[in-house]
């Protein structure tokens, strides 16, 4: 265990690296709140179906005027 701590020392101690980039997730979904079924408040949650009604309205706020 000794040599093994003045190896480190003598080497110049421990070297962290950064890990890789772009690991191909871009696509992928990675959290329940961006699924299409928890978007439009279908798969049940009445929390759901209420922030499904105010994107509605948001996005249909502005149309009809012209």
């Amino acid at each position: 265990m000794d040599d093994y701590i003045d190896d480190i020392i003598a080497g110049g101690g421990i070297v962290f690296r950064k890990a890789p980039q772009g690991n191909g997730n871009e696509g992928k979904v990675k959290t329940k709140a961006k699924k299409k079924a928890y978007i439009t408040g279908a798969h049940g949650s009445g929390s759901a179906k209420q922030k499904a009604k105010y994107r509605t309205q948001r996005a249909n706020r502005h149309k009809g005027k012209g």
